[in-house]
């Protein structure tokens, strides 16, 4: 079961039956060997020495060699346990995993009980994960047997004499306080005195009698939980009843392993344990998939918005782990929540129930979902786990859980909890979830049934007539009917729950129990409105599935460089709400293999989940429920609840087969002896193969021939899956009332292989091309050797560094790239988005790869932690120098004048800017906004290095195989974080909004035309994208000065003036330097204008435009902060003077158009001149009477700005190109005098028209128009 994939139906090891086709493919005995006796857990050592050597401790050699605990009771060690027994011995294409079912089946290894301790048996489920995804289930029932090896109980007795005599006084005080927190979780309400605990923690041989844990088990190839539960439990209670069973266990056995079938997709199946027959169901080949684990438990278990939290988490591809003291919750959960994914699939690493000697696998830095068993006594305080960052954790036994931060949530999650409410009441439990709610939910079904019963809303109501049943409890007639049932002796439940049924249902509690069929529509609903969400949500994805490629094999090769989907695009056809959420789920690697499955569906058959949901998708289409191009954000409940419970109804109410009866096997006389409380040691000889040939079969051989044949050309024909064909190859259908299956007892035909499709032979390529860095799809639990765990921790560190190289590609190609542009991506809310998404993704990596391989956890943030090391060791290195840090030459008195100092280049800098914030609570938030403003300095790559090149620190926080100490991987690494210095990002200054920045700024004037310093009083106002700073007065005789102020995001303006007092109030001002202190970014805003009254336009303010200057030196500074002298550039000069006639002429045209009326020769023509007219007027009289010192070269800009933001300047130009003091002001080659070009500049002027434009509110600051 570790490894092989090949394909069901390949063929059977031992025995003549189709493995492929049968319900359970082994039957498996664990627990003690009384042969090797007492043998401590290896793998338990295993751990102990891991654990030791993460805290940095030494063991005692003897102690870790022998995997002795004198500090804990033997009762409480653990021991070895050993596979007793599995029939059959293998299947050639499913090989049994002996160590993985050992492991699984008692993931703590033998426990022992005495008489006095609880024995109840306890059932649990398992999964094993294949390397190619394909899974097999185990289903466990643990109970306690009796010890009778005089050899083991001595041994006992033996282990108990040393660990008394050796630690008696310091170990009874540890041992009664965790013996207090185990106590509390048992049944038993005295154990807490002391005289139960003492014996509870004893074992005396002469006193006692000793039980140790032994496990049965059936492995399966589908989750038929129900069912195995069923079965083992009518096993056990053979084997501790008083009476004997009524056939040996080998025919039971036996009719399951090779007797009962898989039942056929759409079909029920009945077949017969010991006692009792059990029934199972599968869906339909347009059903959901099959789902047998009660998702009522795990609604319970977490509450309604726990569950939809974890979901999300799920979505996203967080690390999930769960954490219970029971290990079928860790399944029901884990199993109940991938279950819901539909039409999804969880693609990473996925183990429900991790042994305690498997802790080390939580230290992979990958996506998992995992689920561990919590230590009686032990909280969420004491438990340390090595990255915590990007994790959920799922504490299920105290219905609490732990979300990451920067979490989206669900879309329309309020409307979506609150339907799936609806369903929970329906079937009467409560949506907040409680372990202990049967007094409660018996009251709320009643009540809330009664309610809903005549609530038509939406067809969500279950009309099934079990909810009727529960209605008519209080009823006096049933009441009467139930006392005369007492006295006449008939089962009083199954007689009223057939009374109320009717005939018709009576059939079906034959089948089905009425708890059963509840969970199984429970199932389904649920399944239903979380499938109807995606539905919806993704109803046209398949317009925007790029699909390039010509055929597959070139479509497999340039798999990592071809975009498959055009996010951007689906992003902005999207509602509002969705795209925090949806923005992060498209990049996931589940939706990538999603969109996978529907491009290569054009070159094979479909993936059988893509097939069910693109049918869903066509249905609603079909019906119209929602338009295919119309987005909304309107919530649409599901409208498929009841038609989903009544084929499952359906299928309960009448078996479409019965499987062979357990019968008397061919068995030596004495074999299969009964002997109460012990399970008996099992014949193999008889359940290593099928059933063998018998005559009474034969003359059905050729009939079932032909009959088989026909069914296998018309299952080739219909062309249905191999997972959902029928059986027909291997078996004999014959239904009837009490349909049965029969062997084929002919000849067996020649083996052939599997018809395999093309993307099969491609699994293993397709799986590492889809994958980033999860090359190491499912951690092998069968082998532990330090080699082993050597190479998984190696494809860790080759899987991170894959995925640094394609979320830095990506980053680049999004932007910077012409493919995005052509893909849509120039919108900028949606870049915006994307590019956020991005950045989160990159923080996660990176607090992945700083949480792989740490020695010792020291908070939440193994990147903050690091960088909090280094910065105390930097900071006690300078104390000790005691001498100031150069900032490098002066610069400020240079040839240019006046200019920015150096802004000194620190990550010990950057943290404190970081650690000033307030508004950042955690580790995890201060980590990534020192990435997110080490990426926007492009100093992320930089800071990196440095902080590695502290070697002591690094090699006293990480082990060897840590990704951080592997020198080659590491260089490259910080290699593809430095290609991300070739874009600029904001993606700092966009995010903290809120936060104080300091600012610098420099007025840089040209001193050979005019005095640096001035006696008026100068100001100043800078502008970004979030908001300004307001007037701030600039002291007297100073050119640069610094504020604080909350972040304006990106610098756009600057407003610089002065009050014309004084003697010196003519400035010529070159330009404005700003630069954000913490960010590093510097803004050139030049001027090269005068500011005063008689000079220039006699303008006492002036608005500069801003640029973002490129990282320089210092010399080329000093070169981009020099203005050229305008006044020597010909071209410029004309442009001044065009301006400047133009402004000084504005009066005259608002006279000319105030006193005179042209002749117009339409009506129309003449109206709209008019009202152009006005408006000019009013836009020229409005800017003319704001209270602002500005010159008329600002006027006519402003004039400018405003006529483009309100569409009027097309309509000004035709004005002023025919009034007639245009002739007396400009020459015959002015532009403005040739009517085709005055032509031309209108129709440019109205491309822009269709454009929304927003101006800044400094350029019309003080203009009421």
């Amino acid at each position: 079961m570790s490894g092989s994939g090949a394909t069901p139906g390949q063929g059977s090891g031992s025995g003549s039956s189709p493995a492929a086709c049968r319900f359970a493919h082994y039957f498996v005995l664990c627990g003690i060997d009384a042969d090797s006796g007492l043998e401590p857990d290896e793998l338990a050592v295993l751990y102990q020495w891991l654990e030791a050597d993460r805290h940095g401790k030494s063991q005692d050699a003897a102690n870790t060699t022998s995997g002795e605990n004198f500090d804990q009771s033997p009762l409480r060690r653990t021991f070895k346990s050993k596979v007793l027994a599995h029939y059959p011995q293998n299947i050639e294409w499913n090989p049994f995993d002996q160590d993985a079912v050992n492991m699984l089946c008692m993931p703590k290894g033998l426990s022992f009980r005495t008489q006095t301790d609880n024995k109840d048996p306890q059932f649990h489920s398992f999964i094993i994960t294949r390397e190619d995804g394909s899974r097999t289930y185990g289903f466990v029932l643990t109970f306690y047997e009796e010890v009778t090896s005089k050899q083991i109980c001595t041994a006992m007795q033996t282990l108990y004499q040393m660990h008394n005599a050796e630690h008696y006084s310091s170990v009874y005080a540890s041992s009664s306080c965790s013996m207090d927190s185990l106590a509390s979780s048992l049944d038993e309400g005295d154990t807490t005195s002391l005289l139960k605990l003492q014996r509870y923690n004893s074992y005396d041989i002469s006193r006692d009698t000793l039980y140790v844990s032994k496990s049965i088990c059936l492995i399966t190839p589908l989750p038929f939980m129900q069912a195995c539960k069923k079965f083992l439990i009518q096993l056990y209670k053979a084997v501790t009843s008083q009476q004997p069973p009524p056939l040996p266990l080998e025919s039971y056995i036996h009719n399951i392993l090779y007797e009962v079938p898989l039942p056929p997709p759409g079909r029920s199946l009945k077949f017969y344990g010991v006692y009792e027959p059990v029934v199972c169901q599968r869906p339909g080949p347009s059903e959901l998939p099959l789902s047998d684990y009660p998702l009522r438990e795990a609604f319970e278990l977490l509450g309604l918005e726990n569950l939809v939290q974890v979901f999300t988490c799920v979505l996203l591809e967080m690390q999930i782990l769960l954490y219970s003291q029971d290990y079928q919750r860790l399944m029901t959960v884990a199993e109940g929540i991938t279950t819901l994914l539909f039409p999804f699939q969880w693609q990473h690493v996925y183990v429900p129930i991790l042994p305690a000697s498997l802790l080390h696998f939580l230290d992979a830095p990958v996506p998992y979902l995992m689920g561990l068993q919590s230590k009686e006594g032990t909280d969420r305080s004491k438990l340390e786990l090595p990255q915590e960052a990007n994790l959920c954790f799922v504490d299920i036994d105290n219905h609490f859980i732990e979300l990451p931060e920067e979490f989206p949530q669900f879309p329309n999650k309020v409307d979506f909890i609150q339907e799936l409410s609806e369903v929970l009441l329906q079937f009467g439990i409560p949506p907040e979830g409680s372990l202990h709610c049967s007094e409660n939910t018996s009251k709320l079904k009643n009540l809330v049934l009664k309610d809903l019963v005549s609530d038509k809303k939406n067809g969500n109501v279950s009309t099934n007539n079990i909810t009727m049943y529960e209605l008519l409890k209080g009823n006096e007639t049933i009441a009467r009917l139930q006392a005369l049932a007492k006295r006449t002796g008939v089962a009083v439940e199954k007689m009223d729950l057939s009374a109320s049924l009717g005939e018709k249902d009576k059939d079906l509690k034959l089948q089905c129990e009425e708890a059963e069929l509840r969970d199984y529509q429970l199932n389904v609903q649920l399944r239903e409105v979380f499938a109807n969400r995606f539905t919806q949500m993704f109803a046209d994805y398949e317009a925007f599935v790029i699909q390039t490629a010509q055929d597959m094999e070139s479509w497999l090769t340039n798999r990592e460089q071809m975009q498959n989907f055009d996010k951007a695009s689906f992003l902005s056809d999207q509602p509002e709400p969705y795209l925090p959420f949806l923005s992060r789920f498209i990049e996931t690697q589940m939706f990538a293999t999603f969109i996978d499955n529907k491009i290569m569906s054009q070159w094979e058959e479909k993936d059988p989940l893509l097939r069910v949901f693109d049918s869903r998708i066509d249905k609603i289409r079909l019906y119209n429920v929602r338009a295919p191009t119309l987005r909304t954000s309107i919530y649409q409940k599901c409208n498929t609840l009841k038609e989903a419970a009544q084929s499952i109804e359906q299928r309960l109410m009448k078996m479409d087969h019965t499987a062979i009866h357990p019968h008397l096997l061919d068995m030596k006389i004495g074999q299969g002896k009964y002997e109460q409380g012990f399970f008996p040691k099992l014949q193999s000889d008889v359940l290593a193969t099928g059933p063998t040939n018998n005559n009474r079969w034969v003359n059905r051989s050729a009939t079932a021939q032909r009959r088989k044949e026909r069914l296998r050309q018309h299952s080739e024909h219909v062309g249905l899956d191999n997972d959902l064909r029928e059986p027909s190859g291997e078996l004999l259908v014959c239904q009837n009332s009490m349909a049965f299956w029969e062997w084929d007892q002919g000849l067996p035909p020649p083996a052939r292989l599997p018809k395999k499709s093309f993307s099969e032979c491609c699994l293993k390529y397709m799986q590492e091309a889809r994958s980033l860095g999860k090359n190491l799809r499912q951690p092998k639990l069968s082998d532990l050797s330090p080699a082993v765990i050597a190479q998984t921790n190696w494809k860790f560190v080759e899987g991170l560094l894959k995925e640094c190289r394609m979320k830095t590609k990506r980053m680049l190609v999004e932007k910077m790239g012409h493919e995005a542009v052509e893909l849509g991506h120039g919108e900028a809310n949606i870049t915006g988005l994307e590019e956020n998404t991005l950045i989160a993704s990159l923080c996660d990596l990176l607090e992945r790869i700083w949480s792989h391989g740490l020695q010792v956890k020291q908070g939440k943030s193994a990147l903050w932690s690091h960088l909090i090391q280094f910065q105390d060791r930097e900071e006690k290195q300078e104390h000790l120098a005691e001498s100031p840090v150069a900032l490098g030459p002066e610069r400020r008195k240079s040839d240019s004048g006046v200019m920015l100092p150096t802004l000194r280049v620190s990550l010990i800098q950057d943290m404190r800017h970081i650690q000033n914030m307030s508004e950042i609570k955690t580790d995890v938030g201060r980590a990534r906004a020192w990435i997110r403003l080490s990426l926007e300095k492009k100093l992320l790559s930089q800071h990196l290095k440095q902080l590695l090149s502290n070697q002591p620190l690094t090699k006293k926080l990480y082990k060897r195989y840590a990704f951080l100490r592997c020198e080659e991987e590491r260089e490259q690494f910080l290699y593809h974080l430095l290609s991300l210095n070739a874009v600029d990002y904001f993606c700092f200054t966009s995010v903290f909004t809120t936060i104080m920045i300091p600012y610098r700024s420099v007025i840089i004037p040209i001193k050979k035309l005019s005095n640096a310093i001035i006696t008026s009083n100068p100001w100043i106002c800078v502008s970004g994208e979030l908001g300004d700073t307001g007037v701030m007065q600039i002291p007297k005789n100073l050119l640069e000065m610094t504020f604080e102020c909350q972040n304006l995001g990106k610098l756009t303006t600057v407003q610089i003036g002065h009050d014309n007092s004084g003697l010196l109030a003519k400035w010529l001002v070159d330009c404005v330097m700003v630069r954000n202190e913490i960010t590093g970014h510097t803004y050139r805003f030049p001027c090269g204008r005068w500011l005063g009254k008689g000079i220039d336009d006699g303008s006492l303010e002036r608005i500069l435009i801003g640029e973002l200057m490129t990282s320089a030196s210092d010399e080329d500074l000093v070169k981009q902060c020099r203005t050229p002298p305008q006044q020597k550039s010909p071209t410029t000069a004309r442009r001044l003077s065009i301006t400047s006639l133009t402004g000084k002429n504005n009066k005259k045209v608002v006279a000319y158009f105030e006193t005179t009326d042209q002749i117009l020769d339409n009506e129309d023509d003449v109206l709209i001149q008019k009202s152009s007219c006005k408006t000019f007027c009013h836009y020229v009289n409005a800017i003319n009477t704001a209270p602002r010192n500005i010159g008329k070269d600002g006027k006519f800009q402003i004039l400018v700005c405003l006529g483009t933001r309100d569409r009027l300047l097309p309509q000004w130009i035709p004005l002023l190109a025919e009034c007639p003091a245009i002739t007396r002001m400009y020459e015959e080659s002015a532009l403005l005098r040739d009517r085709m070009t005055v032509n031309s500049l209108i129709r440019i002027l109205q491309t822009i028209q269709d454009f929304t434009i927003v101006l800044e509110g400094s350029l019309i600051k003080g203009v009421d128009v």
